[in-house]
């Protein structure tokens, strides 16, 4: 009977993580030339430093990701969507501050506090931002899970990848991943998960 669990268990492992990927490859890009255009990019959130102290690389890139889909006319508002739980502990307005020191302007960033996990930051992203279709802005691995529940959710979605970070510096990121994705099909196929809060829609230009 423990075998058996376990080998369900490897089954379901492999099983997500196979099917996210396989289904996503068509609709991720690296290149600034061959994403599509999108009227609004979703940059997922992460915070601006490292438990340790220190600049978070995944931060870092990211940004630079959603900077340089805005000035290359691949997306025309940025939606940066992240945890703001605590009040000592704010994603979002990291992420706009930093995008306007790049010199985005602020009237082109809206902020989404309540983007407590990956599947909370994308169906807000279509039922509180009104998004028929977006940009997801974030690291190759993540995009794809990011992705993946986007279509399970009704948004038409493609993954723009932000640059990674050494594989040294990031291998615990990349095992929770791996897991992650098994939450995401779950949550999808399972359970219907749904976000932590929706709250009054948020009109963006289109």
């Amino acid at each position: 009977m423990i075998h058996l669990l376990w080998i369900s268990l490897v089954v379901l492992i492999v099983f997500s993580n196979y099917h996210i990927v396989a289904t996503t490859s068509n609709y991720m890009y690296d290149s600034i030339d061959s994403v599509p255009y999108n009227s609004a990019g979703l940059v997922l959130g992460t915070s601006r430093y490292l438990r340790g102290g220190g600049n978070n690389p995944y931060f870092k890139h990211r940004i630079e990701a959603a900077e340089q889909l805005y000035r290359a006319g691949k997306i025309e508002y940025i939606i940066v969507s992240g945890d703001n739980s605590k009040r000592s502990y704010n994603e979002p307005k990291g992420m706009q501050e930093e995008l306007e020191a790049r010199g985005v302007p602020s009237d082109h960033i809206y902020l989404d506090y309540a983007g407590f996990r990956t599947l909370d930051s994308v169906v807000r992203c279509k039922e509180v931002f009104g998004r028929r279709s977006v940009t997801i802005i974030t690291q190759e691995f993540h995009g794809r899970r990011a992705v993946f529940i986007a279509h399970r959710k009704g948004l038409e979605a493609v993954g723009y990848a932000a640059g990674n970070v050494p594989a040294a510096f990031g291998i615990k990121v990349l095992l929770r991943e791996v897991f992650a994705k098994v939450k995401a099909v779950m949550d999808v196929y399972v359970f219907r998960t749904g976000p932590r809060f929706l709250g009054e829609p948020v009109q963006l230009p289109d």
